[in-house]
């Protein structure tokens, strides 16, 4: 039995621990810190493709960090918005509050950069783009300007040996959107995916592969000025290409194929850039090769929120361990209904082999389609190589630069 004043002291104690933690339990949890960044999206956020990616990678954000907000302004581009330029709808969004601004296209390399030279208060993102690659062409160190793109070559040759182990006719065609650096390396990986797996897997010559790239003139088709991709399409369909993989921001390449395929046709296609494309005629649809923009724009908005943001230059791959984690990988491929069993599992033979290195498709001898030595018998591509690569590759049918 405890002793009266021992019990008193005990009861003060016991107590006084009580108050404690009730008033603890009732103090209010604090508020997240907010953050609000601003995200401008060449196409329409809906597009199915690149900008629906973009969009849906900064929803992502919201849901993962308390605090921030999104703002978008989408269809920012010249033909949608003539008379107004990218940095004048970054003002528009800083003026909101953003603190971060993504600008989504190679298309508004430009713009990018002089808006982050005008308003240092600001991180910008862009969305491809070398100025802040210290190793690359275009370098200009701006304290506030960092780059970001996702290595979509390993997608594209996913999607280039998916391709290769349906097609019947061995004639595969690539839905061009403009003609850059980016578009060329990403057409040639296709093209290097298909060659190796139409090679390895089915015993056919290189030779007896036709690759064919058309080019509209920019990322969506904009009447009056690019060539239309359904027009395309078809005109690929109509000369026995029974795969097209497209390049482009939008779905004109997949649902020609599924037109075509419900008149009596056999043909099928590789939409890509957002995870969600085969949805549209999934019949049809081999796979897609997507992006996966929530982390890295995740990471990024938490430095900025934390102060603890660098400026960088991001050429960011795929999770080999899980490729379509939504919270690791930052370039996916999601097979479609219409891949067989057989080529399926071909295909996960080929995707083991590039995710251990024993796969290597950027490795010489590579020429380039006037015939020129690129990489030499033996070594493999450096990344300035593969980025900035000059000209399609031999073997593939189509124009390597601009129309003049």
């Amino acid at each position: 039995m405890i002793p009266h004043r021992r019990r008193g002291i005990a009861l003060i104690l016991f107590l006084g621990v009580s108050l404690i933690l009730a008033a603890c339990a009732q103090a209010p949890t604090p508020a997240p810190k907010e953050i609000v960044f601003g995200m401008l999206l060449v196409g329409p956020y809906n597009d199915r493709g690149w900008s629906q990616a973009h969009y849906e990678g900064g929803r992502y954000v919201e849901r993962k960090l308390p605090g921030a907000k999104m703002l978008y302004i989408d269809k920012v581009n010249p033909a949608d918005r003539p008379g107004t330029t990218a940095s004048q709808l970054a003002e528009e969004l800083a003026a909101q509050g953003a603190k971060v601004i993504i600008f989504n296209s190679d298309d508004h390399k430009d713009e990018a950069v002089k808006f982050a030279k005008a308003r240092p208060d600001i991180v910008v993102i862009h969305v491809s783009g070398d100025d802040a690659w210290k190793e690359g062409k275009n370098y200009k160190g701006i304290p506030n300007l960092a780059n970001l793109m996702g290595e979509m070559e390993y997608g594209k040759m996913i999607a280039g040996c998916a391709a290769a182990l349906t097609t019947r006719t061995g004639k595969i065609g690539y839905l061009g959107p403009l003609i850059n650096d980016e578009t060329r390396r990403l057409a040639a990986s296709s093209y290097l995916g298909a060659k190796y797996c139409w090679e390895k897997y089915l015993g056919k010559p290189a030779a007896d592969l036709k690759f064919k790239v058309t080019w509209i003139g920019f990322w969506f088709h904009i009447p009056g000025v690019t060539a239309d991709p359904t027009q395309v399409a078809q005109d690929f369909i109509n000369t026995g290409h029974d795969v097209i993989i497209s390049g482009i921001d939008t779905t004109e390449g997949l649902r020609e194929a599924a037109k075509a395929t419900q008149a009596g046709k056999t043909v099928w296609a590789i939409p890509y850039d957002y995870i969600g494309a085969c949805d549209e005629a999934p019949d049809v649809c081999l796979g897609v090769p997507y992006f996966n923009w929530g982390p890295s724009y995740l990471a990024y908005t938490k430095a900025v929120l934390e102060g603890t943001w660098k400026p960088s230059w991001d050429w960011v791959g795929p999770d080999w361990k899980d490729l379509n984690n939504p919270d690791t990988s930052h370039v996916g491929f999601l097979k479609g209904k219409a891949l067989s069993p057989e080529a399926s599992a071909k295909l996960d033979e080929f995707i083991k082999g590039l995710s251990d290195g024993s796969i290597q498709l950027w490795k010489g001898p590579i020429r380039l389609q006037d015939g020129t030595l690129y990489v030499e018998e033996g070594k493999v591509a450096t990344r300035q190589q593969i980025w900035y690569l000059p000209q399609l590759l031999e073997g593939m049918e189509g124009q390597s630069v601009p129309t003049q």
